[in-house]
């Protein structure tokens, strides 16, 4: 039987790192989400103050299959 697989956009913000960013997204995502198959990261992005990276973000694409 096929799958039919949906895909949103998710943006996680981490102090510590990009990739720290993405495992909020992530995580947020598998408490409402079920079947999830994939991610694919989209763009990191930056909130800069003084010079300094203050906020971290990561764009996602999550993947996730459709229960029939």
């Amino acid at each position: 039987m096929p799958e039919t697989v949906k895909v949103i956009e998710l943006t996680g913000n981490s102090s510590e790192s990009w990739e720290d960013a993405a495992e909020n997204a992530l995580e947020d995502a598998e408490e409402t989400l079920e079947n999830i198959s994939g991610i694919e990261v989209m763009s990191q992005t930056a909130e800069v103050d003084g010079g300094s990276i203050e906020q971290y973000r990561t764009t996602l694409h999550v993947s996730f299959v459709l229960n029939r």
